[in-house]
């Protein structure tokens, strides 16, 4: 299954407060990004192409057929004639769309613009590492940071890394507070050291003709086929514990913000429900249903939700509502909890200092 693509929403990237945020870089100069012109002809065929991906692919079909409708009704009506920027159209179709249902993902993206005015495609995910700090907090206290889940080499390989030098720690700490998304990849190297033994993990529903046309829907060993309502493909994300799990005795807790989001709350349903980890912050960004990235030319694109993942035991989700720590304090005051209850008497703000 294509869970780098999937699990992802890059139109999610937000500030957040944090005590764990790395020191800001130096002060450059702003320049505003010049905004991108409206073409009527263009925003035509991008509310077309839109209304007839929504109808056949969005995860709720009675949804998608009232955002078709929706937008079909408006573009003949020509609600969808005028407007100052792309960006301002853009905007109207997003909020258009989400009156009819919310969903976080949803939104339509305008066309980015160089240096020289030119329209281009939104940026892909960095190659870089998405850890932010990791290492020893306090004797046997181990802790990692991450802002995405992207699935590339530097983060997979610094994490099994880390992984091997905190082997054996009585405590990890995962702070998700600025996680925005992703896929399922960094997970997979993760959760097989934190279990010692096979444990299903959530269920994820896809459309079955989604599937299909996508391809490639069987190629991720961490989910296995299950049997699912009629045209829904349902698969039970499980992990395998390693042969020796490195942190299977560790007491862990994740740290969560408003913002975490999309991969960061698959990831906390997971350890929540299994009880492997005690969440500690704030309810979770309520980014649920995951899906592909669409362009719909001219440099518009979108991102269409196709699958929603849930609760095995109870069919929830957290589409709209987000995941709930265990322990409920500020995302400020989430590290200084978990230390707290690792026994350790430093503060935060001392202890990543300190990092080692």
């Amino acid at each position: 299954m294509r869970t780098s693509i999937m699990l992802t929403s890059l139109a999610m990237c937000m500030a957040v407060p944090c005590s764990a945020q790395p020191a800001p870089a130096p002060a450059t100069p702003y320049t505003a990004a010049a905004s991108a012109p409206f073409v009527q002809s263009e925003a035509d065929a991008v509310v077309a192409k839109l209304a007839d991906a929504l109808e056949s692919d969005f995860v709720l079909p009675d949804v998608g057929r009232k955002y078709a409708a929706m937008l079909r009704a408006k573009r003949a009506a020509g609600a969808y004639n005028q407007f100052d920027s792309a960006e301002g159209f853009a905007a109207a179709v997003t909020s258009d769309l989400r009156a009819i249902h919310y969903d976080a993902h949803l939104k339509l993206l305008p066309p980015k613009t160089g240096g020289s005015g030119a329209r281009r495609e939104a940026i892909a995910p960095s190659n870089d590492s998405t850890i932010i700090a990791s290492g020893w907090l306090a004797p046997g206290v181990a802790y990692i940071s991450f802002s995405a889940f992207y699935g590339n080499e530097a983060t997979i390989s610094g994490l099994r890394s880390f992984v091997a030098e905190v082997k054996g720690a009585r405590t990890l700490i995962i702070d998700a507070r600025q996680h925005k998304g992703g896929g399922m990849d960094e997970m997979n190297v993760l959760f097989p050291e934190l279990f010692a033994k096979k444990t299903a993990l959530v269920d994820m529903d896809a459309r079955m003709s989604v599937e299909q046309r996508l391809g490639d829907a069987d190629s991720e060993p961490t989910l296995e086929l299950i049997s699912g309502p009629e045209g829904v493909t349902r698969r039970r994300h499980f992990v395998t514990p390693a042969a020796e799990p490195a942190l299977a005795g560790a007491k862990v807790y994740l740290l969560t913000s408003h913002f975490s989001a999309s991969a960061a709350e698959h990831m906390a349903l997971a350890l929540k429900r299994t009880h492997r980890a005690a969440l500690i912050g704030e309810t979770t960004r309520g980014a649920g249903n995951f899906g592909y990235p669409l362009s719909l030319g001219a440099g518009y694109s979108a991102f269409i939700p196709f699958g929603r993942t849930f609760d095995p035991d109870t069919d929830q989700g957290w589409e709209g509502i987000g995941v709930k720590p265990d322990v409920v304090t500020s995302a400020d005051d989430a590290l200084d909890e978990a230390l707290k209850r690792s026994g350790v008497k430093s503060t935060s703000a001392i202890a990543l200092a300190n990092l080692r």
